[in-house]
Protein backbone atom coordinates (compact mmCIF):
# COMPACT_ATOMS: atom_id res chain seq x y z
CA UNK A 1 0.00 0.00 0.00
CA UNK A 2 2.81 2.36 0.96
CA UNK A 3 4.62 1.68 -2.32
CA UNK A 4 1.44 2.47 -4.25
CA UNK A 5 1.08 5.80 -2.45
CA UNK A 6 4.72 6.64 -3.20
CA UNK A 7 4.17 5.69 -6.85
CA UNK A 8 1.07 7.88 -7.15
CA UNK A 9 2.87 10.71 -5.40
CA UNK A 10 5.71 10.45 -7.91
CA UNK A 11 3.24 10.69 -10.80
CA UNK A 12 1.61 13.78 -9.31
CA UNK A 13 5.02 15.35 -8.71
CA UNK A 14 6.08 14.68 -12.29
CA UNK A 15 2.83 16.13 -13.62
CA UNK A 16 3.17 19.27 -11.54
CA UNK A 17 6.81 19.64 -12.55
CA UNK A 18 5.94 19.16 -16.23
CA UNK A 19 3.11 21.66 -15.99
CA UNK A 20 5.34 24.14 -14.26
CA UNK A 21 7.97 23.63 -16.94
CA UNK A 22 5.40 24.34 -19.63
CA UNK A 23 4.25 27.50 -17.88
CA UNK A 24 7.83 28.59 -17.36
CA UNK A 25 8.60 28.04 -21.03
CA UNK A 26 5.62 30.08 -22.23
CA UNK A 27 7.00 33.55 -21.38
CA UNK A 28 10.28 32.76 -23.16
CA UNK A 29 8.44 31.55 -26.28
CA UNK A 30 6.29 34.67 -26.29
CA UNK A 31 9.23 36.96 -25.63
CA UNK A 32 11.18 35.47 -28.54
CA UNK A 33 8.25 35.56 -30.97
CA UNK A 34 8.68 35.54 -33.91
CA UNK A 35 11.65 33.29 -34.47
CA UNK A 36 10.79 32.55 -38.12
CA UNK A 37 8.85 34.26 -40.95
CA UNK A 38 5.24 35.21 -40.30
CA UNK A 39 2.60 34.76 -43.00
CA UNK A 40 -0.36 37.08 -43.50
CA UNK A 41 -2.98 35.47 -45.75
CA UNK A 42 -5.04 37.80 -47.92
CA UNK A 43 -8.23 36.25 -49.26
CA UNK A 44 -8.27 38.55 -52.29
CA UNK A 45 -6.12 39.24 -55.34
CA UNK A 46 -3.04 41.43 -55.13
CA UNK A 47 -3.51 45.14 -55.71
CA UNK A 48 -6.80 45.74 -53.91
CA UNK A 49 -7.47 47.63 -50.71
CA UNK A 50 -7.24 44.60 -48.42
CA UNK A 51 -3.98 43.51 -50.05
CA UNK A 52 -2.45 46.97 -49.75
CA UNK A 53 -3.40 47.24 -46.07
CA UNK A 54 -1.83 43.83 -45.41
CA UNK A 55 1.40 44.76 -47.17
CA UNK A 56 1.78 48.05 -45.32
CA UNK A 57 1.05 46.51 -41.92
CA UNK A 58 3.22 43.48 -42.70
CA UNK A 59 6.11 45.75 -43.58
CA UNK A 60 5.70 47.66 -40.32
CA UNK A 61 5.50 44.49 -38.25
CA UNK A 62 8.56 43.06 -39.99
CA UNK A 63 10.54 46.19 -39.20
CA UNK A 64 9.52 46.03 -35.53
CA UNK A 65 10.33 42.34 -35.24
CA UNK A 66 13.51 42.47 -37.31
CA UNK A 67 12.18 39.57 -39.36
CA UNK A 68 10.20 38.67 -42.44
CA UNK A 69 6.44 38.99 -42.91
CA UNK A 70 5.21 37.30 -46.08
CA UNK A 71 1.94 38.28 -47.78
CA UNK A 72 0.20 35.20 -49.18
CA UNK A 73 -2.66 36.01 -51.58
CA UNK A 74 -5.29 33.26 -51.70
CA UNK A 75 -8.21 34.79 -53.61
CA UNK A 76 -11.50 33.04 -54.13
CA UNK A 77 -15.03 32.61 -52.76
CA UNK A 78 -15.16 36.23 -51.52
CA UNK A 79 -12.33 35.66 -49.08
CA UNK A 80 -13.54 32.31 -47.74
CA UNK A 81 -10.60 30.31 -49.10
CA UNK A 82 -7.95 32.41 -47.40
CA UNK A 83 -9.95 32.73 -44.20
CA UNK A 84 -10.41 28.96 -43.95
CA UNK A 85 -6.68 28.41 -44.44
CA UNK A 86 -6.06 30.71 -41.51
CA UNK A 87 -8.66 29.05 -39.30
CA UNK A 88 -7.08 25.64 -39.93
CA UNK A 89 -3.47 26.77 -39.41
CA UNK A 90 -1.40 25.99 -36.32
CA UNK A 91 -2.31 28.32 -33.43
CA UNK A 92 1.25 29.54 -32.99
CA UNK A 93 1.03 33.10 -34.32
CA UNK A 94 2.90 32.40 -37.54
CA UNK A 95 -0.24 32.47 -39.71
CA UNK A 96 -2.57 35.48 -39.70
CA UNK A 97 -5.13 36.98 -42.04
CA UNK A 98 -6.32 40.46 -42.93
CA UNK A 99 -9.90 40.12 -41.65
CA UNK A 100 -12.35 42.76 -42.82
CA UNK A 101 -15.97 43.73 -43.31
CA UNK A 102 -16.23 41.14 -46.09
CA UNK A 103 -14.76 38.11 -44.33
CA UNK A 104 -16.09 38.80 -40.82
CA UNK A 105 -19.18 40.91 -41.46
CA UNK A 106 -21.12 40.75 -44.69
CA UNK A 107 -19.67 37.39 -45.82
CA UNK A 108 -20.95 35.38 -42.85
CA UNK A 109 -24.31 37.15 -43.15
CA UNK A 110 -24.67 36.04 -46.79
CA UNK A 111 -23.07 32.59 -46.80
CA UNK A 112 -25.33 29.64 -46.12
CA UNK A 113 -22.66 27.55 -44.41
CA UNK A 114 -19.04 28.53 -43.81
CA UNK A 115 -16.31 25.90 -43.27
CA UNK A 116 -15.36 27.67 -40.03
CA UNK A 117 -16.91 29.69 -37.21
CA UNK A 118 -16.20 33.37 -38.04
CA UNK A 119 -16.10 34.30 -34.36
CA UNK A 120 -14.99 31.34 -32.27
CA UNK A 121 -12.28 30.02 -34.61
CA UNK A 122 -10.21 33.22 -34.48
CA UNK A 123 -8.14 35.47 -32.28
CA UNK A 124 -9.01 39.07 -33.18
CA UNK A 125 -5.59 40.63 -32.71
CA UNK A 126 -6.38 44.29 -33.37
CA UNK A 127 -8.34 46.56 -35.61
CA UNK A 128 -6.19 48.39 -38.18
CA UNK A 129 -8.58 51.04 -39.42
CA UNK A 130 -11.47 51.77 -41.70
CA UNK A 131 -12.75 53.85 -44.59
CA UNK A 132 -16.09 55.14 -45.82
CA UNK A 133 -18.22 54.44 -48.80
CA UNK A 134 -19.64 57.47 -50.56
CA UNK A 135 -23.02 58.02 -52.22
CA UNK A 136 -22.61 59.98 -55.45
CA UNK A 137 -24.92 61.52 -58.05
CA UNK A 138 -24.57 62.78 -61.59
CA UNK A 139 -24.39 66.59 -61.71
CA UNK A 140 -27.83 66.79 -63.32
CA UNK A 141 -29.59 64.70 -60.66
CA UNK A 142 -32.36 66.54 -58.86
CA UNK A 143 -31.09 65.93 -55.31
CA UNK A 144 -28.07 67.71 -53.91
CA UNK A 145 -28.03 65.95 -50.53
CA UNK A 146 -29.52 63.00 -48.66
CA UNK A 147 -32.68 64.77 -47.39
CA UNK A 148 -33.49 65.86 -50.95
CA UNK A 149 -32.76 62.32 -52.20
CA UNK A 150 -35.13 60.82 -49.62
CA UNK A 151 -37.89 63.30 -50.53
CA UNK A 152 -37.40 62.72 -54.26
CA UNK A 153 -37.33 58.92 -53.90
CA UNK A 154 -40.46 58.89 -51.75
CA UNK A 155 -42.27 61.00 -54.32
CA UNK A 156 -41.10 58.67 -57.12
CA UNK A 157 -40.83 55.14 -55.64
CA UNK A 158 -38.81 52.76 -57.82
CA UNK A 159 -37.97 55.42 -60.42
CA UNK A 160 -34.30 55.99 -59.62
CA UNK A 161 -31.47 53.49 -59.82
CA UNK A 162 -28.00 53.27 -58.35
CA UNK A 163 -24.92 51.38 -59.43
CA UNK A 164 -22.39 49.48 -57.33
CA UNK A 165 -19.47 47.11 -57.78
CA UNK A 166 -21.75 44.09 -57.45
CA UNK A 167 -24.30 42.22 -55.38
CA UNK A 168 -23.50 41.79 -51.70
CA UNK A 169 -20.54 44.14 -51.39
CA UNK A 170 -20.46 46.89 -48.79
CA UNK A 171 -21.25 49.62 -51.41
CA UNK A 172 -24.39 47.75 -52.44
CA UNK A 173 -25.48 47.08 -48.88
CA UNK A 174 -24.74 50.69 -47.91
CA UNK A 175 -27.73 51.74 -50.01
CA UNK A 176 -29.83 48.76 -48.92
CA UNK A 177 -29.31 49.87 -45.31
CA UNK A 178 -30.30 53.42 -46.26
CA UNK A 179 -33.45 52.07 -47.92
CA UNK A 180 -34.25 50.00 -44.85
CA UNK A 181 -33.80 52.96 -42.47
CA UNK A 182 -35.72 55.52 -44.55
CA UNK A 183 -38.36 53.49 -46.39
CA UNK A 184 -37.28 54.66 -49.85
CA UNK A 185 -37.17 52.45 -52.94
CA UNK A 186 -34.12 52.67 -55.21
CA UNK A 187 -33.29 50.07 -57.87
CA UNK A 188 -29.90 48.37 -57.68
CA UNK A 189 -27.86 47.98 -60.86
CA UNK A 190 -24.89 45.70 -60.15
CA UNK A 191 -21.75 46.17 -62.25
CA UNK A 192 -18.72 43.96 -62.68
CA UNK A 193 -16.53 46.18 -60.56
CA UNK A 194 -16.44 49.66 -59.08
CA UNK A 195 -14.87 51.38 -62.11
CA UNK A 196 -17.69 50.76 -64.64
CA UNK A 197 -20.34 51.75 -62.08
CA UNK A 198 -18.55 55.04 -61.47
CA UNK A 199 -18.00 55.59 -65.20
CA UNK A 200 -21.73 55.30 -65.89
CA UNK A 201 -22.52 57.71 -63.05
CA UNK A 202 -20.03 60.21 -64.50
CA UNK A 203 -21.51 59.74 -67.97
CA UNK A 204 -25.08 60.12 -66.78
CA UNK A 205 -26.19 56.63 -67.81
CA UNK A 206 -27.20 56.06 -64.19
CA UNK A 207 -28.22 58.79 -61.71
CA UNK A 208 -26.60 57.42 -58.55
CA UNK A 209 -23.58 55.37 -57.65
CA UNK A 210 -21.93 54.14 -54.48
CA UNK A 211 -18.39 52.94 -53.84
CA UNK A 212 -15.37 53.02 -51.55
CA UNK A 213 -14.20 56.61 -51.22
CA UNK A 214 -10.46 55.97 -51.84
CA UNK A 215 -9.43 55.76 -55.46
CA UNK A 216 -11.75 56.58 -58.34
CA UNK A 217 -14.64 58.15 -56.37
CA UNK A 218 -12.32 60.53 -54.51
CA UNK A 219 -10.75 61.68 -57.78
CA UNK A 220 -14.14 62.07 -59.46
CA UNK A 221 -15.52 64.10 -56.54
CA UNK A 222 -12.51 66.42 -56.40
CA UNK A 223 -12.64 67.01 -60.13
CA UNK A 224 -16.37 67.76 -60.05
CA UNK A 225 -17.31 64.85 -62.31
CA UNK A 226 -19.84 63.61 -59.75
CA UNK A 227 -21.57 65.20 -56.79
CA UNK A 228 -20.96 63.57 -53.40
CA UNK A 229 -24.19 63.40 -51.40
CA UNK A 230 -22.79 61.81 -48.24
CA UNK A 231 -20.18 59.50 -46.77
CA UNK A 232 -21.34 56.43 -44.89
CA UNK A 233 -19.11 56.61 -41.78
CA UNK A 234 -20.28 58.20 -38.49
CA UNK A 235 -17.72 61.01 -38.87
CA UNK A 236 -16.83 63.04 -41.92
CA UNK A 237 -13.77 62.02 -43.90
CA UNK A 238 -10.74 64.30 -43.82
CA UNK A 239 -10.37 63.51 -47.52
CA UNK A 240 -13.67 65.29 -48.30
CA UNK A 241 -14.39 67.38 -45.19
CA UNK A 242 -17.21 69.32 -46.84
CA UNK A 243 -19.22 66.15 -47.56
CA UNK A 244 -21.66 65.37 -44.72
CA UNK A 245 -22.33 61.95 -43.27
CA UNK A 246 -25.57 60.06 -43.87
CA UNK A 247 -26.20 60.12 -40.12
CA UNK A 248 -25.99 63.91 -39.87
CA UNK A 249 -28.16 64.19 -42.98
CA UNK A 250 -31.29 63.04 -41.19
CA UNK A 251 -30.63 59.30 -40.73
CA UNK A 252 -29.35 59.03 -37.14
CA UNK A 253 -27.56 55.80 -36.28
CA UNK A 254 -26.58 55.07 -39.87
CA UNK A 255 -23.05 53.66 -40.11
CA UNK A 256 -21.28 51.70 -42.81
CA UNK A 257 -17.55 51.60 -42.24
CA UNK A 258 -15.29 49.38 -44.30
CA UNK A 259 -12.84 48.03 -41.74
CA UNK A 260 -9.62 46.05 -41.60
CA UNK A 261 -8.14 44.00 -38.78
CA UNK A 262 -5.56 41.32 -38.14
CA UNK A 263 -6.85 37.89 -37.13
CA UNK A 264 -5.32 34.46 -36.54
CA UNK A 265 -6.28 31.01 -35.33
CA UNK A 266 -7.17 31.09 -31.63
CA UNK A 267 -3.89 31.77 -29.81
CA UNK A 268 -2.77 31.28 -26.22
CA UNK A 269 -3.65 34.45 -24.35
CA UNK A 270 -0.04 35.56 -23.65
CA UNK A 271 0.82 35.34 -27.34
CA UNK A 272 -2.38 37.12 -28.38
CA UNK A 273 -1.55 39.92 -25.91
CA UNK A 274 2.02 40.23 -27.20
CA UNK A 275 1.00 40.46 -30.87
CA UNK A 276 -1.73 42.97 -30.02
CA UNK A 277 0.77 45.18 -28.19
CA UNK A 278 3.21 44.99 -31.09
CA UNK A 279 0.53 45.80 -33.66
CA UNK A 280 -0.79 48.73 -31.64
CA UNK A 281 2.79 50.04 -31.36
CA UNK A 282 3.36 49.74 -35.11
CA UNK A 283 0.05 51.44 -35.95
CA UNK A 284 1.07 54.38 -33.77
CA UNK A 285 4.18 55.14 -35.84
CA UNK A 286 3.75 58.29 -37.96
CA UNK A 287 5.28 56.75 -41.09
CA UNK A 288 2.85 53.81 -41.22
CA UNK A 289 -0.11 55.98 -40.29
CA UNK A 290 0.73 58.27 -43.19
CA UNK A 291 1.10 55.38 -45.64
CA UNK A 292 -2.26 53.96 -44.58
CA UNK A 293 -3.84 57.42 -44.74
CA UNK A 294 -2.55 57.79 -48.29
CA UNK A 295 -4.59 54.68 -49.10
CA UNK A 296 -7.70 56.24 -47.55
CA UNK A 297 -7.55 54.17 -44.36
CA UNK A 298 -8.25 55.97 -41.10
CA UNK A 299 -6.04 54.19 -38.58
CA UNK A 300 -7.67 52.90 -35.41
CA UNK A 301 -6.21 50.10 -33.29
CA UNK A 302 -8.14 48.13 -30.68
CA UNK A 303 -7.96 45.40 -28.09
CA UNK A 304 -8.74 41.83 -29.21
CA UNK A 305 -12.02 41.89 -27.29
CA UNK A 306 -13.06 45.15 -28.96
CA UNK A 307 -12.43 43.82 -32.46
CA UNK A 308 -14.19 40.53 -31.67
CA UNK A 309 -17.24 42.39 -30.36
CA UNK A 310 -17.22 44.58 -33.47
CA UNK A 311 -17.15 41.55 -35.79
CA UNK A 312 -19.99 39.93 -33.86
CA UNK A 313 -22.08 43.11 -34.13
CA UNK A 314 -21.30 43.45 -37.85
CA UNK A 315 -22.51 39.92 -38.59
CA UNK A 316 -25.77 40.55 -36.72
CA UNK A 317 -26.26 43.90 -38.44
CA UNK A 318 -25.65 42.65 -41.97
CA UNK A 319 -27.73 39.53 -41.45
CA UNK A 320 -30.73 41.81 -40.95
CA UNK A 321 -29.88 43.91 -44.01
CA UNK A 322 -29.37 40.85 -46.22
CA UNK A 323 -32.73 39.45 -45.10
CA UNK A 324 -34.51 42.78 -45.68
CA UNK A 325 -32.94 43.09 -49.14
CA UNK A 326 -34.01 39.51 -50.02
CA UNK A 327 -30.51 38.63 -51.15
CA UNK A 328 -30.06 34.94 -51.97
CA UNK A 329 -27.42 33.21 -49.86
CA UNK A 330 -24.10 32.30 -51.45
Amino acid sequence: MESNVKYLGAIVLCAVTAGGGTRAAEPAAVKNFPSKPVRIIVGYAAGGGVDMAARLVGQGMGELWGGTVVIDNRPGAAGVIGTELTARAAPDGYTMTLCNIGTHGIGPARTRKLPYDPINDFSFLSRIGGNPNVLMAHASFGARNVPELIALAKANPGKFSYGSSGVGGSPHLSVELLKMMTGINLIHVPYKGAAPALADAIGGQIPLSTGNLPGGPLTAIRSGKVRALAVTTPKRSAKVPDVPTVAESGVPGYDVTGWYGLCSPVLPKPLETKINADLVKVLATPALRQRLDDQGIDVQSSTPDELKAHARAEIAKWTKVVKEANLPPD
